[in-house]
């Protein structure tokens, strides 16, 4: 588990514990916050003030925390944040409830993009300028954008999952039929505790894997659309 492997690493080496704590403690704030905030803005965009009225319209990373979720993270690497309240009632469209609970999701693959794109320039650029990308500062730099984009992708595609509560679950709420949707979400007892299973039985490991696959096809992809690009300039 990480927390074993942080707690070795502390009394090993407790430079190099501040240094890992603070390159993994800052992309995960990062990816937790905006997820969040991309929940509670497209609520507020379509007519629900509760997410702005609690203050989670913000881009401060402690009204988003959840001590349990966040005490996940570092205990197995996969956590969650503070849920962020709508009122259906604001919004009154199924799909557009659907949009809210994806809107989380799809802003931590909007960012993985985003970070794989930098790190696919900084490569590029290095190569062509000559400097050696695995020197200590481009190193360096390269490995934190990479670690942010392997945290995004995990978050995206944890969360889809569909388990309450987790946005896959609410997302897959409101694309069934009412009825079926209130058969599925009596299951909602229930989904905290699977989920724990899941986590300490190691099958939430897939997703890691799932992770790096998508995280090595994407800078395969940015090649593809951007190297000829590249050697037009």
């Amino acid at each position: 588990m990480l927390l074993f492997k942080l707690i070795q690493l502390l009394f090993e080496n407790p430079l190099y514990f501040l240094i890992f704590f603070m390159v993994l403690t800052i992309p995960l704030l990062i990816s937790i916050t905006i997820h969040e905030w991309a929940h509670g803005f497209v609520a507020y965009k379509f007519g629900d003030d509760t997410p702005k009225e609690q203050g989670r319209l913000s881009l401060n990373p402690f009204r988003h925390l959840d001590p349990v979720g966040t005490l996940m993270l570092f205990i197995v690497g996969i956590g969650w944040a503070k849920p962020v309240e709508i009122n259906p009632d604001n919004i009154n469209d199924r799909f557009k409830l659907m949009l809210v609970a994806f809107a989380g999701p799809f802003s931590n693959f909007m960012m993985a993009v985003l970070f794989s794109f930098i790190i696919y320039l900084i490569l590029t650029i290095s190569n062509l300028k000559g400097l050696n990308p695995e020197s200590n500062i481009l190193a360096l730099f390269v490995m934190l954008l990479g670690i942010i984009v392997r945290i995004n992708l995990v978050l995206g595609v944890f969360n889809l999952i569909p388990l309450p509560p987790l946005d896959g679950a609410n997302i897959v709420r409101n694309l069934l039929p009412e009825d079926l949707a209130e058969f599925y979400f009596r299951l909602a007892p229930y989904g905290f505790p699977i989920l724990l299973v899941l986590i300490f039985t190691g099958m939430i490991d897939h997703i890691f894997k799932l992770a790096d696959f998508i995280e090595i096809y994407l800078l395969k992809i940015m090649a593809l659309l951007f190297d000829p690009v590249i050697k037009m300039i």
